[in-house]
């Protein structure tokens, strides 16, 4: 009997270590469910600071070769959503994005990260600027593990070229949902 105890034990430990993979998660130390006026863009009828949260993700996926971030309001009233952050070709070595990294004239952002265009028209972070009375709108902020370095892109592509390509490159991707209204 206790043979068979501790072949199931040796199973069990091997079965986690083999299959128990953790999940490929996105923490924000600054949004807690809803992003606040630091968040808010500055323009557009906002007056916010328009800063970008800080971001980090662990359990990357095995085969990641880079990463990418995007931020997306599909509760815009465009028809098709809007782009508020695009970002692409960060580093495998890097699981973390300051605080206000979209800011592109304060080079937060890691070395060699491209911050392509919002449909602000602006390269960049843009933050929540829902119209008034709309209700709350989600920001749906999402991490991509990518196989590849790099997308072959630059900083004048639009969003749905972005998601395009990262379409065709992602090995996994995990996002939060931050929520605001004005």
């Amino acid at each position: 009997m206790k043979k068979a105890s501790l072949i199931f034990v040796w199973y069990l430990m091997f079965a986690t270590a083999a299959f128990g993979q953790e999940t490929f998660t996105l923490f924000s130390k600054d949004l807690g469910g809803g992003a606040t006026k630091t968040q808010e863009f500055n323009g557009f009828g906002c007056s916010g600071s328009n800063q970008s949260p800080q971001l980090s993700w662990k359990n990357v996926p095995q085969g990641t070769k880079s990463f990418a971030i995007t931020m997306y309001d599909p509760d815009a009233p465009t028809g098709s959503g809007f782009w508020h952050w695009v970002v692409f070709d960060i580093p495998a070595s890097v699981n973390e994005m300051v605080t206000n990294a979209g800011n592109v004239n304060l080079n937060l952002a890691p070395k060699g990260a491209i911050q392509s265009m919002t449909d602000y028209g602006i390269k960049g972070f843009g933050g929540p600027c829902p119209p008034e009375g709309h209700g709350f709108h989600q920001y749906i902020i999402t991490v991509y593990a990518l196989k590849t370095d790099k997308l072959g892109l630059n900083e004048n592509v639009s969003p749905a070229i972005v998601g395009f390509n990262l379409w065709n490159q992602t090995l996994a991707k995990a996002s939060i949902v931050a929520y605001y209204k004005r």
